[in-house]
């Protein structure tokens, strides 16, 4: 439509076609009391017949009438009503015919433009479409070389955490070693008292308690009862370190997420310093598929943070491990009564390298693996801390479905 025709005079019969002015006529009609007629400028009618005696309202659009609502039926105030929402209607329908107008001059007469655009975007969307390909495969290899690095800071908290796991366990076996290794020389002692009998065996009487062979028999037994217990002590350490140490085996399992929580709060309970406990408030729970060992370690480095926590305070203190089912998850809470944390620490604690700690203590990798294990395993990770009051981490675990 061209531009002169925005400025055309609208005819009823422009703005209202046959099948409109039906179903318009027969809501109004229903509203008058059953008489209505829509009649145009000049008297035709459009849309039912003039009563003689029916009352007319006129329908003025763009200051001129373009026709007439009448009712024999209706009262003045109900056919001014009438009149009103009809002339709404054919307001709406003159904006849509005149934006139909506009868009399609605007369509006639931009078309070589919009050619020539699209032309230009076929070549964007080519350009583009190169672009994504190239990201795509620079970004596969950001992801794989950040898989990697990742890897390798793994490795070197693991190696760390291990590095710290042998010393306490190598404090923690040297303690029955010594004695069993004093057990032995003292009965290496015995035997050459028992040994000394053979030469004097001709006064077995006499030498038999001159060398006081009843209490080395006595005090043997007891080395040798003494000596088995250290060594059954340092075969469950072994035996504790080697269910705990399989951390590699990335094969998923159906695990009990308390005997993992408690394998590793055995392994750190033989490196606490004197005044700091553990205690259990485990509820039983449902088996999960899992990584366990990914887990064990996940406990191990949080444990572990309790504990430095409290030791960093200074004062005796406990680190709580409860457990318990909680909609649809497990939940994991490792509560410690240490130092505690800042807002500010809180904020970046699950970055990775963020540490508090003096260089050579930490290299701040233990809760930012800690999130990547659980978000691992479709759960989640919240911290709670207060500065000089401690710190809880809890952790949550999707149940099976």
């Amino acid at each position: 439509m061209s531009e002169p025709a925005f400025d055309r005079e609208w005819r009823l019969v422009d703005l209202l076609d046959t099948a409109a002015c039906e179903k318009v006529a027969a809501a109004l009609a229903q509203l008058l009391g059953g008489d209505l007629a829509i009649i145009d400028a000049l008297g035709d009618p459009v849309c039912g017949s003039l009563h003689p005696a029916a009352r007319r309202e006129p329908l003025v659009l763009e200051l001129e009438p373009i026709g007439y609502l009448g009712s024999a039926t209706a009262g003045a105030d109900a056919l001014r009503a009438a009149r009103d929402l009809l002339l709404a209607l054919l307001r709406c329908q003159l904006r849509c015919t005149m934006a139909v107008a506009l868009h399609q001059a605007a369509a006639a007469g931009d078309f070589v433009s919009l050619a020539r655009e699209q032309t230009r975007l076929a070549e964007a969307e080519a350009r583009c479409a190169w672009l994504s390909e190239e990201l795509d495969d620079r970004v596969r290899k950001q992801v794989h070389e950040l898989g990697e690095r990742q890897q390798a800071l793994y490795l070197a908290d693991k190696l760390s955490s291990v590095g710290q796991l042998a010393a306490g366990m190598a404090h923690e076996i040297n303690n029955p070693l010594a004695f069993v290794r004093s057990n032995f020389s003292t009965f290496e002692r015995y035997l050459g008292q028992i040994a000394q009998l053979k030469t004097q065996l001709a006064n077995a009487e006499v030498a038999w308690p001159a060398l006081d062979l009843d209490f080395v028999l006595e005090d043997s037994r007891d080395l040798l009862h003494d000596s088995a217990q250290g060594l059954e002590r340092i075969a469950r350490i072994i035996g504790e370190l080697k269910e705990f140490s399989n951390v590699d085996r990335a094969v998923e399992e159906f695990s009990d997420l308390n005997e993992c929580l408690h394998q590793a709060a055995v392994i750190v309970e033989k490196q606490l310093p004197f005044g700091v406990a553990i205690r259990f408030r485990l509820l039983p729970l449902p088996g999960i598929i899992c990584l366990p060992g990914h887990l064990k370690q996940l406990f191990f480095n949080v444990i572990g943070n309790a504990a430095q926590a409290i030791r960093d305070a200074g004062r005796p203190g406990e680190i709580t491990l409860s457990s318990e089912v909680d909609g649809k998850n497990i939940v994991i809470r490792i509560q410690d009564d240490g130092v505690g944390m800042t807002a500010e620490q809180i904020e970046h604690a699950f970055e990775p390298f963020y540490t508090q700690r003096p260089v050579g203590s930490g290299i701040g990798l233990g809760l930012a693996t800690a999130r990547s294990v659980v978000l691992a395993h479709g759960g989640r990770i919240a911290l709670d801390s207060r500065l000089g009051a401690g710190t809880t981490v809890t952790l949550f675990f999707p149940l099976p479905q």
